[in-house]
């Protein structure tokens, strides 16, 4: 599966996601990439251990009141996304049921809190379905579980990351002959663009 991946985050956000300053919605989806992509797996060992050099050489300061405990309180948490133990990252996760979003297409919510307005859930969207010309009020970070999806930009199969925002416009079709799953990292809704769509705006759940 390794080599069939050709969409990878990119080089801003495995160092962010190294160094832990994503958000934990945006974090989760790239450790769903990481998974199941090897190359960007090490580039992220490679970004942790300059980190960790660069921390060795760096001058001793005191702590701010309550940072230890802050530290103590989130190893447990950030266990979720240690990769080391081959552990699906989304083992902690509770997830909601599946529920009608749109023609063809399914969502359930992943229990990850809201912060920023941004949400994580799955999509599931059936062979063939196109998916409305939209665009975001702001990032959408996709990894494909299962199947493939395509738009303007490229053919998106398992393990595929797609890094979008509020500057890019989509109109994704699933592949045909098999059923697509994905998992997003979505911030605020998604917009849609044709005079249909806004009609059935209110109706989209997304």
């Amino acid at each position: 599966m390794t080599n069939e991946i050709k969409h990878h985050p990119t080089d801003e956000t495995l160092v962010a996601y190294a160094s832990g300053t994503l958000d934990e919605a945006r974090r989760l989806v790239v450790a769903m990439h990481l998974s199941r992509c090897a190359v960007c797996k090490g580039e992220v060992a490679r970004y942790e251990a300059i980190g960790g050099a660069l921390l060795e050489q760096a001058p001793v300061v005191a702590l701010k009141p309550g940072a230890l405990e802050a530290a103590l309180r989130s190893i447990g948490h950030d266990s979720a996304l240690d990769l080391t133990d081959g552990t699906d990252p989304l083992w902690e996760y509770e997830l909601g049921p599946w529920r009608w979003v749109g023609p063809g297409v399914r969502q359930r919510v992943v229990s990850v809190p809201e912060v920023g307005g941004m949400k994580v859930f799955m999509l599931k969207a059936a062979p063939g379905t196109k998916l409305p010309h939209h665009k975001h009020a702001g990032y959408e970070w996709t990894c494909v579980l299962e199947g493939a999806f395509e738009h303007e930009f490229g053919r998106y199969g398992p393990g595929d990351f797609d890094e979008a925002d509020e500057t890019m416009e989509h109109r994704p079709t699933v592949s045909a002959g098999e059923r697509c799953i994905c998992i997003v990292a979505l911030q605020g809704n998604i917009h849609l663009q044709s005079r249909l769509g806004r009609l059935l705006q209110p109706l989209i759940k997304l």
